[in-house]
């Protein structure tokens, strides 16, 4: 697929007569760069309905009520957490490895009013060991990431009816990006470019992973691309940097290997019941450069 290039307008600079002046920032743009990822290797996996997670050794195809750990060597199924009917799981939409634990984030979608909870298992015996709750919170939890020191976490809203209601499901433009410490508690939260989320409409935003280059990575419910941000440098609206065709990919939750030296990107193919992993061109994707402010002398003041 052919690279298209970031149109971006500067704004314009001071004089060399005016005083000292400052620039930050980059200006917003209408739509970034495409990029195609290649894609690596499939696997069958049963349980690919909502997402992946990995670790070195592994990966977990994450269903509702179920999580399938798999060899990555041979892609075969070796254990299975599953929930009973009528028990506490409900809709598991993804997970992430941190350590010896698989963190898994789950809600009771499509029920109102939304809860959310994150639920805790040991990789090496897929049994459940802790649990976090939200109760009723910012909206409906979908994906949960660690980097930087902190937990990041995707709460989204939606513009679709459920059965039995009369209004959306929370309205797809509250969905938000959040900053968690160690205990869960929020400390910053962004939005999605309204772009992005006209997107993802009538749904929202279902997976989210930290890339090595420290980039974030969104996906939605159903396209199959995955929408590279920033955090901004100002205001409550995360940085659009670039689009990554995903090829067979239909959304759902995603989760980048940071386990060597040669990081891959993991998502789902939901109707094939398939694993897929790419490789990506994170060289290529480049940050935005024009000044979206400045700092301006007498005699250059806008009025």
């Amino acid at each position: 697929m052919a690279t298209t290039f970031l149109a971006l307008v500067a704004l314009p600079t001071a004089s060399a007569t005016a005083p000292a002046v400052q620039a930050a920032g980059t200006a917003a743009a209408a739509e970034p760069p495409s990029f195609a990822a290649t894609p690596l290797r499939s696997y069958a996996a049963f349980d690919a309905n909502q997402a992946v997670a990995v670790d070195q050794k592994y990966f977990y195809a994450v269903n509702n009520t179920t999580i399938t750990k798999h060899d990555r060597t041979t892609g075969q199924p070796l254990l299975q957490f599953a929930g009973v009917e009528g028990g506490p799981f409900q809709h598991m939409d993804s997970g992430v490895v941190v350590g010896s634990k698989l963190y898994a984030v789950h809600s009771n979608y499509p029920d109102s009013p939304m809860e959310s909870s994150i639920e805790v298992f040991d990789t090496k015996t897929m049994r459940h060991v802790d649990t976090f709750s939200f109760g009723i919170y910012r909206g409906s939890l979908t994906w949960l990431d660690r980097h930087d020191g902190a937990w990041w976490a995707g709460f989204a809203n939606y513009d679709v009816i459920q059965d039995g209601q009369t209004t959306p499901y929370g309205e797809t433009y509250n969905t938000q990006v959040v900053k968690l410490d160690d205990k869960f508690e929020v400390t910053e939260s962004w939005t999605i470019p309204k772009q992005i989320l006209d997107k993802f409409k009538p749904m929202s935003n279902s997976g989210g992973s930290w890339a090595p280059d420290g980039r974030l990575w969104l996906t939605g419910h159903d396209l199959g691309e995955a929408y590279v941000m920033n955090l901004p440098k100002a205001g409550a609206e995360l940085e659009w940097v670039a689009t990554v065709d995903l090829p067979d990919v239909q959304g759902q939750g995603i989760a980048w290997d940071r386990s060597s030296s040669k990081p891959t990107f993991w998502a789902i193919s939901r109707p094939n019941k398939q694993v897929r992993t790419f490789t990506i061109p994170t060289r290529s994707i480049t940050d935005p450069t024009a000044n979206a402010w400045q700092v301006l002398g007498p005699g250059h003041f806008q009025q």
